[in-house]
Formats: C-alpha cells, structure tokens, sequence
C-alpha cells in the first residue's frame, strides 16, 4: 500500500481555504462574525481542532439521539462545536442556536465546494 505525503504547501491551501470559507459564511449568514482574515485563519485552525477533538466525543455522547433521529442530530452538534468555538474566541461571534445550526450547513456546503474546485 503507497502511502501519501503532502507537503507543507497543500495544508497551507487548505488553511487558506478554510478560511476563506469561514469569511464567505460570515458574510452570508445573519448572526455570524468574525473580524477580518487574520481572525479567520486563527478560526479555521480552531475550528479545525474542534472538530478533531470535541465532535468525535459529542458524537459518541449523543449516540442514542442521534439513532433515534437517523442522524439528523448531527446537525445539532456541529452547531454545538461552532457555538463552543465561537465562545473560545473574541474575534469569532456566533449569534443563536439556530444560526449556528443552518451556518454549519453553510459553512460545510461552501467549504467543500472550495475544496473541491481549489485543492
């Protein structure tokens, strides 16, 4: 089996593009800011974290909702790890509950369609 390296060069463009992404989300969904693009790398990198370190174990904790809702509820946690990373930082705001529900779901699709045309 061939493993893969990437250089350093391919998880800069993917910082750079979270980012961007972060600013485009800000800029669309009402009750989403964060101020200007040095706030949105540090964002993306702890945004980035969150989503290696606290989703995993919301997820595992919220098991039986999420069976019960056949998944839906994952919506709800990556609101939550939003929430949380929005309350870590002062540069980075996140108004409501369901802001930051429907702006995971921005964040994600607009995110991926980057990724996707630019890396």
């Amino acid at each position: 089996m061939e493993q893969q390296s990437h250089s350093l060069m391919y998880y800069a463009l993917h910082w750079l593009v979270a980012a961007f992404a972060l600013l485009i989300t800000c800029k669309i969904m009402p009750g989403w800011r964060v101020k200007g693009f040095g706030s949105a790398m540090i964002t993306a990198v702890v945004i980035g974290l969150a989503d290696a370190i606290i989703w995993p174990v919301l997820i595992v904790l919220t098991l039986p909702v999420n069976i019960l809702t056949l998944g839906l509820f994952t919506f709800v946690v990556n609101g939550a790890v939003l929430k949380i990373c929005s309350g870590l930082l002062e540069d980075f705001e996140i108004d409501g509950w369901w802001s930051a529900i429907i702006g995971a779901l921005v964040l994600a699709a607009i995110s991926s369609l980057f990724h996707w045309m630019l890396v």
